[in-house]
């Protein structure tokens, strides 16, 4: 496995490289954003590592940039800050899993190792529909009755699941295990303001509402109500 680390502090660079090398891994390591961006974009990695306060440009814009490109390498942020806002501000930009410091090298070892592990869902499929939906899963866009809706990567994700479940129930821990990969409960409220977001954006120009909301249990693309 390929594991890009960006980290500020040349103990724990230094600390995460031998732990990663002594599991069989190849490690490609940055002390700065600016640094580490260019890595995560030259080469594929299979997971990146960042540390979330880094000079330069800080791990949650790297991030974010990085999503914006184009690139879903998944992404474990390492960080001091412990309150709900900042976890939300992380995965909200594009992070996949957090650990607070000072951490067990053999939880990040594990936490890792899951993100690697996380399911590509429709591998050799290029387009779904649904309804009046278009999700082109190459260019990743998205079309409504011939419009293109502009997403942000992790609502593209949320539609993509959805439009494969047209028609069926899709519940919250679905949609955490499936597009964060958490086999956790995070307490945010990170799956209800994507898809509020995910709905404002499908439901313009006086479209009709595509995304159901089941209460209690889920939320349902429900295809037969949309001509």
């Amino acid at each position: 496995m390929k594991i890009l680390t960006i980290e500020d502090d040349a103990a724990t660079l230094a600390f995460l490289a031998y732990g990663f090398l002594e599991a069989g891994h190849e490690v490609e390591q940055a002390g700065d954003g600016h640094t580490g961006l260019s890595l995560a974009r030259a080469a594929a990695y299979d997971v990146a590592v960042i540390d979330r306060m880094l000079p330069g440009i800080d791990g949650i814009e790297l991030v974010r940039r990085l999503r914006a490109s184009g690139i879903q390498t998944p992404v474990l942020f390492l960080t001091t800050m412990v309150g709900v806002d900042d976890r939300v501000d992380g995965l909200e930009a594009g992070g996949d899993d957090y650990l607070v410091k000072p951490f067990a090298f053999a939880e990040l070892l594990a936490r890792v190792h899951a993100l690697a592990r996380r399911p590509q869902l429709g591998r050799g499929e290029t387009m779904l529909r649904a309804a009046d939906v278009e999700v082109d899963l190459v260019a990743r866009q998205v079309r409504r009755g011939g419009r293109t809706v502009e997403l942000q990567p992790r609502e593209f994700s949320v539609l993509e699941f959805l439009v494969r479940n047209a028609g069926h129930l899709v519940t919250r821990r679905q949609l955490l295990e499936n597009v964060w990969d958490y086999h956790f409960d995070p307490r945010t409220n990170i799956v209800e303001s994507h898809l509020s977001r995910l709905r404002a954006k499908l439901d313009k120009h006086g479209r009709p509402g595509l995304i159901r909301t089941v209460r209690g249990m889920g939320y349902v693309l429900n295809v037969a109500e949309v001509p």
